[in-house]
């Protein structure tokens, strides 16, 4: 019997990606890509989400790069654009569920930039501050020890929890876990997977 519901925020309930600012900036879609793929890579931001300082991603970022140091200060200097907005059918969904099930929040997220999210969007209180940052913890999905601490720390059971996340790396360590998941694609309909796992609305 399903009691916990935990939500992924990153392509679950929120819509963040650099070309939403990078697209603008370079008006070149090519250089865009390239500069996406091979400097501003996600393994160099995934650093940040473990709890690197964006200030030191940032330089150690220059000392490889220097030509690119204007886009790579860009990168966090224009965050909050690349936030463009909350996806409206999943967090109806969340708000659905509110009230009926303990709602918790697991995210790869910077400690840095998490507080402006938090800030500016006011479905984040349905979890009632019961989410565990990676920043903030300084561990990383789709490593077991962030999913323990939010075990821990709310006395959670596995089996009695779905896992939600748009990443196939994470939902395999939820699955290894003992949790029930859902792997949110594009196709992905979040109450319909629910409903299938006898959640109720």
């Amino acid at each position: 019997m399903i009691k916990n519901i935990v939500f992924d925020f990153g392509g679950v309930l929120m819509d963040w990606d650099p070309r939403y600012f990078f697209r603008t900036y370079f008006n070149d879609d090519e250089k865009m890509e390239w500069f996406l793929k091979n400097i501003a890579k996600d393994e160099w931001n995934i650093e940040q989400d473990r709890g690197r300082t964006l200030k030191e991603g940032t330089e150690i970022l220059i000392e490889q790069h220097p030509d690119w140091e204007k886009e790579i200060r860009a990168y966090y200097d224009n965050w909050t654009v690349m936030l463009k907005s909350d996806i409206p059918e999943n967090v109806a969904i969340l708000k659905k569920l509110e009230g009926k099930y303990n709602l918790y929040g697991l995210t790869n997220w910077s400690a840095e930039t998490f507080p402006y999210a938090l800030e500016n969007y006011e479905f984040f209180r349905v979890f009632e501050d019961k989410i565990v940052v990676s920043g903030t913890e300084k561990l990383i999905k789709p490593g077991k020890e962030i999913f323990e601490v939010l075990l821990k720390r709310y006395d959670l059971t596995p089996e009695e929890s779905v896992f939600i996340d748009d990443n196939a790396k994470n939902i395999a360590t939820a699955k290894e876990l003992g949790f029930e998941t859902i792997h949110i694609q594009q196709e992905t309909d979040l109450e319909a997977e629910l409903r299938k796992l006898d959640v109720n609305f």
